[in-house]
């Protein structure tokens, strides 16, 4: 797995070594691994798409079908 060296605010610091000492996490590697892996997950989701790479339902219409009201 690659390593990246960061340099983080101290009050996110602090967050994830008090998420680590609640036991929310085993140790800081794995707390910043699954943030991050969260957060990238959110910003896809929220963030723009590219249509090439994830059909959108606009060409196709509501749940893929050519009528909008399909229930």
């Amino acid at each position: 797995m690659p390593k990246v060296e960061i340099t983080i605010p101290e009050h996110l610091e602090m967050q994830i070594t008090q998420l680590v000492d609640q036991g929310e996490f085993l140790n800081r590697e794995e707390a910043i691994e699954e943030l991050l892996a969260t957060g990238l997950k959110a910003y896809k989701t929220s963030g723009p798409v590219d249509d090439e790479d994830e059909p959108g339902y606009e060409e196709d219409g509501m749940m893929g079908h050519d009528d909008e009201y399909v229930f």
